[in-house]
């Protein structure tokens, strides 16, 4: 496994606990792209992107996140597949209700994740990037 796969790996570990509370592995000018969906989204910097984040946890009980797989896809690329868990706070309604099957493209440069690239559609970034499932 390579330096940039176990990064992600422990990025990952905190997020499927529920602990979304470390930004050390970010690089401090970060990028957050959401390329698809209803509200497609760029935010740069670390507090830009905790102000988004902290909104969304908001709005969600036991929110987190399950991996279904890693694939390193080059030496500062790994894309990770996965879904959300967690109910609405006001809805009661189950991420897993609303298809939450979606895929993150981490961008990493000097141990550090210069770039997220959110796909809220996994078909999407996996045709985006030439791959099948």
């Amino acid at each position: 496994m390579s330096e940039n796969l176990d990064l992600v790996r422990s990025i990952f570990a905190d997020w499927e606990r529920g602990d979304f509370s470390s930004v050390e592995w970010a690089d401090p000018e970060i990028e957050w792209v959401v390329a698809d969906g209803p509200t497609p989204t760029r935010l740069t910097g670390l507090r830009e992107i905790a102000e988004a984040w902290r909104g969304f946890l908001s709005t969600w009980e036991d929110a987190r996140v399950v991996v279904d797989d890693y694939r390193e896809f080059d030496d500062e690329r790994v894309l990770v597949l996965l879904h959300y868990g967690g109910r609405g706070k006001t809805s009661g309604l189950e991420l897993g209700q609303i298809g939450s099957k979606v895929a993150c493209l981490f961008h990493l440069r000097g141990g550090k994740v210069t770039k997220l690239l959110l796909y809220r559609d996994r078909e999407r970034a996996l045709a985006d990037l030439g791959l099948e499932e």
